[in-house]
């Protein structure tokens, strides 16, 4: 990953509620795993009854409800993945 000064901002209240700057994109999601790409890499949200509340790319902002257990980067894998979203992979 390349060394940047990107400023990224997670707000978890009381393991319920989640909110994240600079997400670029939501690669997978159920009621107890979501994965989205931010500016710093794979972000892996993991919990129960997970509900995603917001998800603005203009802003880059996200937010989801819901039991959190755990919250994990990851890097590599999903290069490319910049300019494409879940509808352009699904309308394929």
């Amino acid at each position: 990953m390349e060394d940047k000064n990107i400023m990224q901002n997670i707000l978890l209240e009381s393991r319920e509620k989640l909110t994240i700057s600079g997400v670029s994109d939501v690669l997978s999601f159920d009621d107890q795993i979501v994965i989205v790409e931010t500016e710093l890499g794979l972000l892996t949200i993991k919990g129960e009854n997970l509900k995603i509340n917001k998800l603005n790319i203009d802003t880059s902002d996200f937010s989801l409800n819901g039991h959190i257990s755990s919250l994990a980067y990851s890097e590599g894998g999903f290069e490319g993945t910049k300019n494409s979203n879940i509808l352009s992979k699904i309308f394929k």
